[in-house]
């Protein structure tokens, strides 16, 4: 888990004791709001009646839904951590990239993920850019369960985290705009853009774990006489294919070369 700084502890001790909470209380609200990405936090302690949901705007709801004192002192602890996050540089997604998690009821979580960028409450992360490196800086990033995610815009790429295993994915020419998992039997992982609902199976996988996943070949199917020439054309057109993908972008110069030497190892 990441540790808070001396700033960072500074900060929960002097919240704690303006606000009237101790610093246990304190430091889970910080978690709580940040994890929300400074605009709404879901929480549960003790010192705050239980279980709550607080969204910046002035809605809170509490376990102790008649205590409107407790109301009040939770509403403006969570109001000063947002506007504290909010003015930490780097730490919070301005992107509009949502996760939905859905499950057999129907509850939806909704979240925009945010990194610890160059904070000065939080001791970095080393793990924090978990996607190669060629890819930058995501439009917008967060997790999900056990899955972390990254988006590049860009570069039309989605990275994606599972059990350790990096994944990054073509987005093709979808504008990626929320990550919804299906929990229980028959789960999958879906994504929102301009088209509508997309399945993530259905995007190219274009690196696993670092490494380059070859584009696939059409096969052809015709007799001995004419199969060596068919197959000829299918990998040049393929690598004009890759040609075009590289000049809009969507391919770095890497990509480009390994795909096109394990084409022409095909010949």
């Amino acid at each position: 888990m990441t540790q808070l700084t001396p700033e960072g502890q500074s900060l929960v001790n002097d919240l704690a004791q303006r606000h009237g909470f101790s610093q246990d209380a304190v430091t889970h609200m910080l978690w709580a709001v940040l994890n929300g990405n400074g605009s709404m936090a879901q929480f549960s302690h003790s010192e705050f009646g239980g279980s709550g949901q607080w969204m910046r705007g002035g809605m809170i709801m509490l376990g102790d839904m008649f205590n409107n004192n407790l109301k009040g002192r939770v509403d403006s602890l969570c109001s000063e951590i947002s506007s504290v996050l909010a003015n930490q540089p780097g730490l919070l997604q301005s992107g509009s990239f949502q996760s939905q998690s859905q499950g057999g009821n129907g509850y939806q979580n909704q979240a925009t993920g945010g990194g610890f960028g160059s904070s000065n409450l939080f001791v970095p992360d080393p793990n924090a850019n978990w996607w190669p490196s060629e890819l930058g800086s995501p439009n917008a990033s967060g997790s999900q369960n056990n899955m972390r995610y990254a988006y590049f815009a860009n570069a039309r790429r989605l990275a994606v985290d599972s059990g350790g295993e990096v994944w990054v994915y073509d987005t093709l020419d979808h504008q990626i705009g929320g990550f919804s998992q299906q929990q229980g039997s028959g789960s999958s992982i879906t994504l929102s853009s301009q088209f509508g609902t997309v399945n993530l199976s259905s995007l190219p996988v274009v690196i696993k774990n670092g490494a380059p996943v070859p584009a696939p070949v059409a096969s052809t199917s015709t007799n001995a006489s004419t199969n060596g020439s068919i197959a000829e054309s299918d990998v040049f057109a393929a690598i004009e294919r890759l040609a075009a993908l590289k000049s809009s972008g969507a391919l770095t110069d890497f990509e480009f070369t390994t795909k096109k030497a394990e084409l022409l190892a095909r010949l």
